[in-house]
């Protein structure tokens, strides 16, 4: 089984890439399933039910989130309805919506976890106790696959180290600036810190340079928008050995326009 993991889509020109070479990428490795984090594709921030189809009619299987979850007001209520997509599984118990989901393949069954990271970041659980949790409630003969949004490196290692042997793949999302790490741990976990970003590369990862560049100047606040012009699609095809449950390779990949 192999698996495509997508870096954090931004905005419309996020989704448009998307849409146009996701289901292409798919047949290149050959990818039973695409995993995409898209919770910046509303205008940057957020997503909505609408555009969650929207991402699954462009090739995605399960749709991973992170601390924008709640970016569009509305979403709150809509998240419940919208299967396979999952928000971090370490928010508040009262939060609505689902930490991990299972995806029905030709192949067999893939687990989805999202979770999120607490260095530099809002708060929330802790990611290393309620992925523990939700593996102790994930089918142990179905092979696991993490989105772990966080910022700092070393969490992003560490928590990967923890989960070792135990999953899949980690993938970090959340920097919008893909690592160079690819590669197996020591158990037969794959990892890369960070997939990338699906959006607009002539930018401040996503964004309008000229506000994001006037805010570091003069440190006003002002509404960065999501930039226009070409776009980067990128993230990491990781192979899956059906017996083990665990990784075989990991390959990252880019496509530019």
């Amino acid at each position: 089984m192999t698996v495509l993991m997508v870096g954090d889509v931004v905005g419309g020109p996020g989704r448009r890439i998307l849409r146009r070479e996701l289901k292409g990428l798919k047949a290149r490795f050959g990818a039973a399933a695409a995993v995409v984090n898209a919770e910046n594709c509303a205008a940057g921030s957020g997503i909505t039910a609408a555009l969650a189809e929207e991402i699954f009619d462009a090739g995605a299987d399960a749709i991973t989130l992170g601390d924008h979850t709640w970016g569009q007001k509305e979403f709150a209520a809509q998240i419940g309805g919208v299967e396979r997509l999952v928000r971090p599984a370490n928010f508040a118990a009262e939060c609505p919506g689902r930490g991990w989901c299972l995806v029905n393949l030709p192949v067999g069954r893939l687990a989805v976890l999202n979770l999120q990271g607490r260095v530099f970041m809002q708060a929330a659980d802790c990611p290393f106790k309620a992925a523990d949790r939700a593996l102790a409630e994930i089918p142990k003969d179905v092979p696991v696959v993490v989105d772990f949004h966080a910022e700092a490196t070393s969490e992003k290692a560490t928590f990967a180290h923890y989960l070792d042997g135990r999953v899949a793949a980690v993938a970090g999302t959340h920097t919008h600036v893909q690592t160079s790490d690819a590669r197996l741990l020591p158990k037969g976990t794959a990892y890369i810190t960070d997939l990338g970003m699906t959006g607009p590369y002539v930018s401040s990862i996503g964004r309008d340079l000229k506000p994001v560049t006037r805010k570091f100047i003069t440190g006003i606040p002002a509404r960065f928008e999501v930039a226009e012009g070409p776009c980067t699609l990128e993230g990491a095809a990781i192979s899956i050995d059906p017996k083990t449950r665990l990784a075989e390779s990991i390959e990252s990949f880019r496509v530019r326009d």
